[in-house]
């Protein structure tokens, strides 16, 4: 299989300005859909970019966005929703996957990847990790008739992230910060690992219908990274790991706060450890980077 245009979806949030930019260096023509081209400018600069204006919710501006392709990639993810009942994740996850399936079959795009997220399950106790699990579903049940790759990656850092970076912007304004899910286990992972593994195997015939679970080489508690950013910002915070019982009401009233930085369904994700049971990046000979070796750099 030769590629030489890719169409990705998401590739203006932060994973994927990084997975542009690294594609943009491979020689591939990148097409980028957004709603709003117009600011992301910067992407311009990058060779054989292009910024379309185009909806991806839309069938017929999917459509157009996948026409000529040879590949697609799927970055688009939401943390939260506006609302409460479920039906913005599963639009941003699970029905945007579908069309996307379909879209690609009707424009003989022949290969998908798709970024999910580890804990992924229609099983699972929150609407975010429940709709990923029926996009990976809908995946599954399309592997004969496309070559797709799947990439469940834990949660993910680097420059621009909004994981550290959140935590770290709390740490300047609070000097005491309650936790919830303070014990949940992460294994964080660099998003430079994560692209790396995705540019390796978008042409690797050996990926083809195959998981890949992402982990950073470090198992942490919540509570820890949140400690360790205190101390790289250089500030001396005491940070309270809350009973659930606390965690919950503090999720529920900070989900009404705007941008949300903590909702319900975000402490049910938590309740789920986000750790591998798998090698991926073994499987793809990638060794990933610890959290240390990079966090420092971009919260000076």
């Amino acid at each position: 299989m030769t590629i030489r245009t890719v169409c990705v979806l998401g590739g203006t949030g932060f994973v994927g300005t990084h997975l542009v930019s690294r594609l943009a260096r491979d020689g591939y023509r990148v097409r980028i859909p957004s709603r709003h081209p117009d600011r992301h400018r910067d992407l311009r600069v990058l060779p054989d970019i292009e910024l379309l204006p185009l909806d991806v919710h839309d069938p017929i501006d999917l459509a157009t966005a996948l026409d000529g392709a040879d590949a697609a990639i799927n970055l688009v993810g939401i943390l939260n929703e506006s609302g409460n009942d479920g039906s913005g994740f599963e639009r941003a996850h699970a029905e945007l996957t579908r069309q996307l399936i379909a879209g690609c079959k009707a424009r003989q795009v022949p290969r998908l990847l798709q970024l999910s997220s580890l804990g992924a399950n229609v099983t699972a106790p929150s609407h975010y990790l429940r709709s990923k699990g029926r996009a990976e579903l809908a995946l599954q049940e399309s592997r004969d008739s496309l070559a797709i790759t799947l990439f469940k990656p834990s949660v993910i850092f680097g420059p621009g992230d909004s994981f550290i970076n959140r935590f770290a912007g709390l740490l300047k304004l609070a000097p005491v910060l309650p936790l919830a899910r303070a014990h949940a286990l992460l294994s964080p992972v660099y998003v430079g690992d994560v692209v790396e593994a995705m540019a390796r195997s978008l042409e690797g015939r050996h990926t083809f219908g195959q998981s890949y679970e992402l982990c950073g080489p470090e198992t942490w508690s919540l509570g820890d990274i949140v400690r360790y950013t205190a101390n790289k910002i250089g500030r001396r915070r005491l940070v309270i790991g809350l009973p659930d019982a606390l965690g919950w009401l503090q999720a529920a009233l900070l989900q009404w706060l705007p941008g949300k930085p903590l909702s319900l369904d975000n402490f049910r994700s938590l309740g789920v450890d986000s750790v591998c049971s798998d090698g991926g990046f073994k499987r793809l000979a990638i060794a990933p980077t610890p959290l240390h070796a990079i966090v420092g750099d971009y919260l000076r």
